[in-house]
């Protein structure tokens, strides 16, 4: 963030299915003196919210208008079909369209999915939101086809819901404003991305250290007379007078073996 800039807060908002908790506990951590606040908003209305400034971001549900707004699709969902616990499609493990050919299918309001043609009967009414189409499905009315996150969402002990092969599916996004691509923004963005807390994108590069310089072995006669001097102590046998070392420290210097006090030995006898 730039060092004239003060946030208070990060204002998130995600539709009905979005679970956005994990991106949250990160955000905790990575920035603990920025609140992030969410907006729950629904599909309809999510666009509408991130035009005003009601958010700085949020997950919506594809297609998103690109003239103003920005989006990263981020995961496609299984489409489901919701049914009661006795209906025969819930002793298949996956079903298609056709299945449901004799059915009620209901298509509230608030629908995400894009059909080319909607699968089996319509009914007489769309209801109001996908809540609605839930409690009709468990009266035993019809059957409703969603994102899995969404009959998670709204699940009842007595509802059950089976994956639907050939359906459309939903793709959720993380989305915003073109306008107001801030430093917030670009942080939620690297979190959701997966971008570690050491990413360098959006910040300012640390600076090379200098290397530190290699001393180099002197060169001349002082370096020559200093590697005389050793290698005279070492192998020689001579001291750096030049005068022989003596080789037995209580005879004296160059005594020869067996002399006493610096004494001769007894004189031969002549023949």
């Amino acid at each position: 963030m730039t060092g004239s800039e003060v946030p208070h807060s990060f204002r998130l908002a995600y539709v009905p299915g979005v679970t956005p908790s994990k991106w949250v506990r990160i955000w905790n951590e990575r920035l603990p003196d920025v609140p992030l606040t969410l907006v729950a908003v629904s599909p309809t209305e999510a666009f509408g919210v991130l035009r005003a400034g009601g958010a700085d971001a949020g997950f919506v549900r594809l297609p998103v208008d690109r003239t103003d707004l920005s989006a990263i699709p981020l995961y496609t969902e299984t489409t489901v079909v919701v049914v009661p616990k006795d209906h025969l499609v819930a002793a298949a493990e996956e079903v298609s369209l056709e299945d449901l050919a004799d059915e009620i299918v209901f298509h509230p309001l608030d629908d995400t999915l894009e059909w080319e043609q909607l699968p089996g009967k319509p009914a007489i009414e769309r209801p109001a939101t996908t809540a609605d189409a839930i409690e009709l499905v468990a009266a035993g009315v019809g059957v409703l086809v969603v994102p899995q996150s969404l009959a998670r969402l709204h699940h009842r002990k007595d509802l059950t819901y089976r994956p639907v092969a050939d359906a459309p599916a939903s793709r959720v996004a993380l989305s915003w404003p073109q306008e107001e691509t801030t430093d917030l923004v670009e942080e939620f963005i690297g979190i959701v991305r997966g971008r570690t807390v050491n990413s360098t994108r959006g910040r300012a590069p640390t600076p090379p250290q200098p290397k530190a310089k290699r001393k180099r072995p002197e060169t001349g006669a002082g370096a020559g007379a200093g590697s005389k001097a050793g290698s005279g102590r070492a192998g020689s046998g001579r001291s750096t007078s030049g005068k022989p070392a003596g080789k037995n420290a209580r005879g004296g210097s160059g005594a020869p073996k067996g002399a006493k006090g610096g004494k001769s030995g007894k004189p031969r006898r002549r023949p």
